[in-house]
């Protein structure tokens, strides 16, 4: 666990790299689960722990227990590519995902925690006459709606990124882009860790290696859940676990409109810095970004079969890397350092379900396809005000789950491919 570095001199710091870290504090408190508990949100991911930090801060609900089956970080929350944008398609998923990035861009001041908040743009690239068609229009839908995009011809992108291959013959010829200059990425770990010690000081129990086995449901009603633990008794329960949102939802007897299906994502040793933004391409589904470190983050598309695995397949790997030398020739050149697998909630129209459940005093948060990790302050606040009030956020009022019953779907392309098993 990371400890809490505020007000430690250069040489404590120095003697707890040599030590262990065996003087430091820990970053948050290793409470038991209470009896009874007003709100007890299921999943200490980065939206679960950011809904508990706003549910306290914000609306002075304090009586909060994040309930973690494993460890703070260890889900999808670390297993992600830390994009951070909010350059969609959909109106909806504009404004969502704008609340968020402008959370993001005060938060590691507002956490006291030094989340490597990057603004160093995320470039959609264009390969065709009909994709810089496509990104045009996008382009102009963000700005009518007050966020920034800018469109760049091909000359553009070559000064921006000299590392794109933009010969003639290129595999993935490149006609030009459009880029949200506040976009970007952020540590995602730290995002955890600096959530989970805010709450934490707030008065919030995180409470890990807490696996919830069961939801207690009296007269229709919600009244608690089952933990290895123990039994937890709750005035609302939150399911906020990414990936396993149908199996979890599935305890109180609910199916969801969702299927999981397994994301990979990889990086490369670390080299000195050679991409400066954020290069995606929603046309071969590839992105690319450099660390802090200097590693390479590579993804693509997930493997397009429901599965609750965290194990990837080697021809991902083989297509993602083929991707990404197509855009930039000298990532050929790098040796590939690890991989890994997050379970993502793909949801049949491409966005988010945050609120109400049919089970009274049962709400969910899931369904979030590729966007996650860039939408977790923002899932956070709105879900909390949605827990707090019993009424959804303006941001989050189209996302609730009748939308599939009623017919008004929000189907958000900018998320990437959809299940086919519908």
């Amino acid at each position: 666990m990371p400890g809490a570095m505020k007000g430690y001199s250069a040489l404590a710091l120095l003697k707890g790299g040599f030590n262990g870290h065996k003087s430091w504090p820990r970053a948050w408190r290793a409470p038991e689960p209470k009896a009874f508990y007003d709100v007890v949100i299921v999943g200490g991911g980065g939206h679960g722990l950011a809904t508990a930090y706003y549910l306290a801060k914000v609306h002075g609900v304090r009586r909060v227990a994040v309930l973690e089956k494993s460890w703070i970080g260890g889900g999808n929350t670390g297993r992600n590519t830390t994009i951070v944008r909010s350059n969609y398609r959909l109106p909806q998923m504009q404004t969502f995902l704008e609340l968020s990035l402008k959370l993001w861009e005060g938060l590691s001041q507002e956490l006291n925690y030094n989340l490597m908040f990057s603004q160093r743009g995320a470039l959609l690239l264009g390969h065709s006459d009909s994709d810089m068609t496509r990104l045009a229009e996008l382009g102009d839908s963000l700005l009518t709606n007050g966020i920034d995009a800018k469109r760049l011809s091909r000359e553009q992108v070559a000064r921006l990124v000299p590392l794109l291959d933009m010969s003639p013959d290129a595999r993935f010829p490149v006609h030009g882009g459009l880029i949200q200059p506040r976009g970007g990425t952020a540590r995602h770990d730290a995002v955890a860790w600096g959530y989970a010690r805010a709450a934490d000081a707030l008065g919030v129990d995180v409470i890990q290696n807490c696996e919830v086995t069961g939801i207690d449901i009296q007269g229709g009603k919600t009244v608690g859940v089952q933990t290895t633990k123990g039994a937890i008794g709750a005035d609302r329960v939150a399911i906020c676990v990414a990936g396993d949102s149908s199996t979890v939802a599935a305890m109180a007897g609910l199916r969801l409109p969702i299927e999981s299906h397994m994301l990979q994502a990889f990086v490369s040793e670390p080299v000195k810095p050679m991409i400066n933004t954020v290069i995606m391409s929603r046309s071969i589904h590839c992105y690319i970004s450099q660390s802090d470190k200097g590693e390479i983050v590579l993804g693509g598309d997930p493997d397009l079969y429901p599965s609750y695995s965290k194990r990837g397949i080697p021809m991902r790997i083989e297509e993602v890397a083929g991707q990404a030398i197509g855009l930039v020739p000298a990532l050929s050149r790098l040796r590939m350092l690890r991989c890994w697998s997050g379970v993502t909630d793909m949801s049949f129209d491409g966005a988010p379900i945050i609120g109400k459940t049919p089970v009274e005093n049962l709400y969910l948060n899931g369904g979030w396809c590729y966007g996650g990790f860039k939408a977790t302050p923002g899932s956070g606040f709105v879900y909390a005000h949605t827990l707090a009030t019993g009424a959804p956020h303006p941001a989050n009022a189209p996302f609730g789950l009748e939308r599939f019953a009623s017919g008004a779907t929000i189907d958000e392309a900018a998320s990437g491919p959809q299940p086919q098993s519908r």
